[in-house]
């Protein structure tokens, strides 16, 4: 395929998610619960001999949308996974997954979750035939996501490991050996998905800082990392500043992925990350009601008094998972017009 051309400045992307057909998934068992930590294999309505075609097809019709809609960077809306961590997560050695553990979700309800048994490592690439997928069927720039290595620490019961900052460690192993695979496979960025590090800013602080710094040693290859309150349809309070931001300014990597229009966040927190590039969040994942394009422009435009028009990029806030397909596309729409018009405004 040949490339296709990507703005200079303000391209616009998925965070990760968008939302998967209603044939592929019961989705209303999906709304009705948190996003599961162990497989979930009750959710699909396809049959397990036919369940990779079909989320084969789901895919191909997520990048169509993407690109009916205009978005530049392109990802394949994680349309395989039950979750954003769970396949990732039950797809490594030492995970006993026939006999879950519990640990208290971000909001300190106890849930199933992996329990680690033994040392925590890639079995094999996890996600590297997602990549070369989505590679082989746009001529787009693509991204990929992978679970945090904090975030599955906090995610896991540990029966094994003499401390949780062992545990993210060896998360994070795996995580940089998935990275390097994604990158050798095509991907243009890869983004590491961390929002325990916003639920538990102190364990973040004490060791997930570190393990993030060994998922993306020696990684070479365009890096990010997302940073949330957690998915609006089951997180609806929603504090106005991040718990744990700053702090990623050590983090080696290239952008950071933050939430902006569903907590009408403080844009002048981007101050205290002058070397990231910005994945800024501009649509709000908790209203059914599509944006209008001057409601993302003004979104996107309280982020410009601290960082160029070239170190942002135009996303929603969250994973778009959980979101009525129309809605989803509705404002992926008017992402892309909001985007279109700042560009103007600056003639870009």
């Amino acid at each position: 395929m040949v490339p296709a051309a990507t703005p200079s400045a303000l391209p616009t992307s998925l965070v990760g998610s968008y939302a998967q057909p209603d044939w592929l998934i019961d989705r209303e068992r999906l709304r009705h619960r948190f996003p599961p930590r162990v497989r979930a294999r009750e959710l699909w309505r396809i049959d397990p001999q036919y369940l990779e075609e079909a989320q084969d097809d789901a895919t191909r019709v997520a990048i169509g949308d993407q690109e009916r809609a205009g978005l530049d960077i392109i990802t394949d809306g994680e349309q395989r996974r039950e979750s954003y961590s769970n396949r990732f997560a039950t797809a490594l050695s030492g995970v006993d997954v026939s006999n879950p553990g519990t640990a208290l979700d971000r909001s300190g309800h106890p849930k199933p979750v992996p329990r680690v048994v033994g040392p925590v490592e890639r079995r094999h690439p996890v996600q590297v035939r997602d990549v070369e997928f989505l590679r082989s069927h746009t001529s787009k720039p693509i991204k990929m996501t992978v679970p945090g290595p904090f975030t599955m620490s906090q995610q896991a019961q540990d029966d094994f490991y003499e401390s949780e900052a062992e545990l993210a460690l060896a998360y994070a192993g795996a995580v940089r050996d998935e990275i390097a695979d994604l990158f050798a496979a095509g991907a243009d960025i890869v983004q590491i998905d961390e929002p325990y590090m916003q639920a538990r800013p102190q364990k973040a602080r004490e060791f997930g800082l570190a393990a993030l710094r060994r998922a993306l040693e020696r990684i070479e290859g365009t890096t990010a990392v997302h940073i949330c309150f957690g998915y609006a349809a089951i997180i609806h309070d929603r504090p106005e500043a991040y718990s744990f931001l700053p702090e990623l300014a050590a983090a080696p990597c290239d952008h950071i992925s933050i939430e902006t229009a569903q907590s009408n966040l403080d844009a002048a927190i981007l101050e205290t990350l002058p070397e990231k590039g910005i994945i800024l969040g501009v649509i709000d994942l908790d209203s059914h009601e599509v944006e209008s394009t001057e409601t993302v422009a003004a979104r996107i435009r309280k982020a410009l008094p601290y960082k160029r028009l070239d170190q942002l990029t135009a996303a929603p806030d969250c994973g778009m998972k959980y979101l009525p397909r129309a809605v989803a596309y509705g404002k992926l729409e008017a992402m892309v017009a909001g985007a279109a018009t700042v560009r103007a405004e600056r003639g870009m």
